[in-house]
């Protein structure tokens, strides 16, 4: 057998992701509020683009006219026409560049109202406090250096022989820094534990006596609410167990979370659905955070027709062909959301009318059979999506959930409505009668939902909520 070497030339077809479509795949699972920041970028890169709100002739203006002050290459002068154009080392939109860079480069002093309204964070709040209390020398920087080590729930959970080696002090000194935290307001930041933190409430309320210390060295009693064992490890009788865990409750477990306010992310819907004057429903892309954007063709016209260099040729067709297909892939992507969002408000008729109750079973096969897309098409364009609808704004991939078999022949169930259906169940038990799953599966049977009692605990620990035990423990505090 002999080895050597030949050429042979094969003819294959294969498919082949180009950089066009895969931009189009990025755009298409991209929010609005998302692809408005990549269409930002692309406006400050590419010179053949332009807001589509903004007249074709002033954009040329404000991109011809150069950073030097020099008279600008316009459409139709001699000078320019006569001396050739050459490429820029940057693209031609640099002067909005540079006009957007000096608007965020803080040159432009800030309101005095953006000082008054920002929020003290829980540092500076402590640090004013220990600015007026008379403390021992070396205490204050100490306590300082801790109040940075706080967690936002406030505590500072490691040990004292463990902080005064990271600070490089004495173990007395990291002792006082703590206490003098913990008599800051609100009463509880430095605190260890748990334990600590509602010992510092106590104290400061004059309710901190011997028996409710007991109680607070037996929380995990508490959280098991095991009364019997309170009465015995704090020689009380019930009724005064169950005064101080109703006092225990009535503080605040995290003092430190008011300095640390979560910001509630707002959703902006990327579709609308109304009903229209006639009673019918519409829906239709959200036009005001959908980007849009316009191809100069008159601007790309004038640049070739005085390029003489080929690199400047070569730089003008480039943009110019991204340009092109950033506008058809924001096109086609409109497109693609509408027709899937149609398509799910079309099953979903009965969630408009109605309510969540009536959210139909649906899947990413059925959406794709109807609009001739493939699964993974319908899938980003779903993708971090929401509807504005008469129940609120909620994501489109809401609308996708498993059927549930009924117990009547062919009847169906969605997932997300019996998953409600289990929540109202146990937030409409009484505190002597707490459902167990089994007794859920029962009352789902009797509403024609065939379900298994492991589905009705997976979906009650979706939606966090505790078992039957645990709920007949919590609710025995409460009596």
């Amino acid at each position: 057998m002999s080895l050597a070497l030949r050429l042979d030339v094969r003819q294959s077809q294969s498919l082949v992701l180009t950089p066009q479509l895969q931009q189009a795949i990025r755009l298409l699972q991209l929010s609005n509020i998302e692809l408005a920041s990549v269409v930002e970028r692309e406006l400050s890169e590419n010179p053949f683009l332009e807001r589509a709100e903004r007249s074709g002739t002033a954009g040329r203006q404000e991109r011809e006219r150069p950073l030097s002050g020099a008279p600008a290459l316009a459409p139709g002068g001699g000078d320019g026409a006569e001396s050739g154009w050459s490429p820029p080392a940057q693209p031609a939109a640099a002067d909005q560049r540079l006009q957007v860079s000096r608007a965020a480069g803080g040159e432009q002093p800030a309101s005095p109202d953006s000082y008054l309204a920002a929020p003290t964070s829980l540092a500076e709040h402590l640090a004013r406090q220990l600015a007026g209390m008379a403390l021992p020398p070396g205490v204050r920087e100490a306590a300082l250096a801790l109040a940075a080590s706080l967690d936002e729930d406030g505590y500072l959970r490691e040990a004292d022989d463990e902080l005064a080696g990271q600070l490089g002090i004495n173990r007395e000194r990291v002792a006082a820094a703590r206490a003098a935290l913990l008599a800051c307001e609100p009463a509880g930041l430095g605190a260890r534990d748990l334990a600590q933190c509602l010992a510092a409430q106590l104290r400061e309320q004059d309710r901190l006596d011997p028996m409710m210390q007991l109680l607070l060295d037996n929380l995990p009693l508490v959280a098991r609410a095991d009364l019997a064992g309170l009465q015995r490890a704090c020689a009380a009788e019930l009724e005064d167990v169950r005064e101080m865990i109703a006092e225990i409750k009535r503080l605040d477990p995290r003092p430190g979370r008011s300095f640390t306010p979560l910001e509630p992310l707002a959703a902006i819907p990327d579709l609308l659905a109304a009903r229209t004057g006639r009673g019918n429903w519409r829906v239709e892309i959200n036009q005001a955070t959908l980007p849009r954007v316009l191809v100069d063709r008159d601007y790309y016209a004038s640049i070739s027709s005085r390029c003489t260099d080929r690199a400047a040729r070569d730089y003008a067709s480039e943009r110019w062909q991204a340009a092109n297909w950033l506008a058809k892939a924001l096109d086609q992507r409109a497109r693609t959301l509408l027709k899937v969002g149609r398509a799910i408000f079309t099953r979903q008729i009965d969630f408009l009318e109605h309510g969540p109750r009536h959210l139909r079973p649906l899947v990413l096969r059925t959406i794709a059979e109807a609009t001739g897309l493939h699964e993974s098409t319908v899938s980003r364009a779903t993708a971090d999506k929401h509807a504005a609808t008469p129940h609120g704004t909620v994501p489109l991939r809401y609308f996708f959930t498993t059927a549930i078999a009924g117990t009547g022949d062919g009847e169906t169930h969605s997932a997300e409505v019996i998953r409600q259906q289990i929540r109202r169940l146990i937030e409409q038990e009484e505190p002597e009668n707490v459902l167990s799953d089994d007794q859920i599966v029962a009352i789902l049977k009797e509403g024609g939902v065939a379900i298994a009692r492991r589905t009705v605990a997976k979906y009650r620990e979706s939606l966090a909520i505790p078992s039957s035990v645990q709920r007949r423990r919590s609710k025995a505090l409460m009596l």
